[in-house]
C-alpha cells in the first residue's frame, strides 16, 4: 500500500463514485480504477463493489476504510508537524459549520486565519448541526462550529460567541418598524421553520419548552432546509420566521426585511466549537482551534 492509493480509495468510498473521485482528485477515471485495482491485488481482497455508475465499500473495504482514514490523518499530521518545526505552517484543513456560522461567521474568520498563515488551504463544509456533528464523529472534519449542543460521550463543546433569534417579516408586513411582538401575536401568523436537525430549530424548540409550548401551537406553513430558503420564503410573503439575527442583519439594515423581537420569549443562544475527544488533531487543526477561541467576536 502507498499513501496515494489510500487517498484514492478513501475518496471513492466517500463519494460513492469512481468518476466523482477522479474529478475531485484531478485524475482520469482509468487512473483511479487502476490505483484501486492495484490496491485490491496487493491485499488480495475486493474493496469496492461496482454498482452501475456508483461504488460502495465491501465488508473488507469497510474494515480498511477506518484504518486508511487514520493513516492519512497521521500522514497529514506528520507533514504539518515537520513544517511547524521548521517555522512554517502549511497543509490542508477541513472544518465544518452549521448553516448560520458556516455562511455568516466562519468565512471571515477563515480569511483572517489565512492572512496569518497564507500557505494553509482550508475547506469549509456546511450542513445542519446534526450533519456537522456526524462529520466530527466520523473524522471527516477536524473541528466544527454549530448552533446547538447535542450530547455525545466523545464530543467536546466550547462556547465561541453569542447569537440571538428574531422574528423576521417582509417589507410590506404590518409589523414593519415594530420593535417587539408578543408570543400570542406570533402564534397568529403563518410561520416558516428550519428542518429537524437544525441548530436554529433546536434553539427555538428549547425556548418554547421553557414557556410550556411547542411548534404544534403555531401555524407552521413550511419547513425549509436552509436559512437562505427561509429568507426567500419570507420575502415572497409565505410567512414570517424566527431566524438568527446575524443571518438577516444586512437585509434588515437595508429595509428588505424587518426584524422584531419577541418580548415574552428568551431566544438567546451561542455558537459552539465542537471537537472529537477520541481523535488526535493535526498541528494545523490545533492552531485553527486556538485562533477561533482567541479571535471569535
Amino acid at each position: 500500500m502507498d499513501i496515494r492509493q489510500l487517498e484514492i480509495f478513501v475518496k471513492v468510498a466517500a463519494l460513492g463514485s469512481f468518476s466523482r473521485a477522479a474529478e475531485a482528485l484531478f485524475l482520469t477515471q482509468p487512473t483511479v480504477s487502476e490505483h484501486i485495482r492495484t490496491l485490491e491485488e496487493e491485499l488480495g481482497v475486493r474493496l469496492l463493489d461496482r454498482l452501475g455508475r456508483g461504488a460502495a465499500p465491501t465488508k473488507a473495504g469497510q474494515l480498511l476504510l477506518g484504518y486508511a482514514q487514520r493513516i492519512l490523518e497521521l500522514h497529514r499530521g506528520a507533514r504539518q508537524a515537520l513544517d511547524q518545526f521548521q517555522g512554517r505552517m502549511s497543509g490542508e484543513l477541513v472544518v465544518g459549520g452549521s448553516t448560520i456560522p458556516g455562511e455568516y461567521v466562519l468565512p471571515a474568520l477563515i480569511g483572517r486565519f489565512k492572512e496569518k498563515y497564507p500557505d494553509v488551504a482550508i475547506s469549509l463544509l456546511i450542513g445542519d448541526t446534526q450533519r456537522v456533528l456526524d462529520w466530527v464523529l466520523e473524522g471527516r472534519v477536524e473541528a466544527g462550529v454549530v448552533g446547538a449542543q447535542i450530547a455525545h460521550r466523545v464530543l467536546e463543546y466550547r462556547e465561541l460567541m453569542p447569537d440571538e433569534l428574531v422574528v423576521v417579516v417582509p417589507a410590506g408586513h404590518p409589523w414593519r418598524g415594530k420593535k417587539t411582538a408578543s408570543l400570542e401575536e406570533v402564534r397568529q401568523e403563518p410561520l416558516i421553520v428550519r428542518e429537524r436537525g437544525s441548530g436554529s430549530r433546536h434553539a427555538l424548540e428549547r425556548a418554547l419548552a421553557e414557556v410550556g409550548l411547542d411548534l404544534g401551537a403555531f401555524r407552521v406553513v413550511g419547513e425549509m432546509g436552509s436559512t437562505q430558503a427561509i429568507k426567500q420564503g419570507v420575502k415572497a410573503g409565505v410567512g414570517i420566521s424566527l431566524i438568527s439575527k446575524r443571518a438577516v442583519a444586512e437585509e434588515c439594515e437595508h429595509g428588505i426585511l424587518s426584524c422584531v423581537k419577541v418580548k415574552d420569549l428568551r431566544f438567546r443562544r451561542a455558537f459552539y466549537l465542537v471537537l472529537n475527544t477520541t481523535r488526535t488533531r493535526s498541528p494545523l487543526a490545533e492552531a485553527f482551534v486556538a485562533f477561533l477561541l482567541a479571535e471569535s467576536p
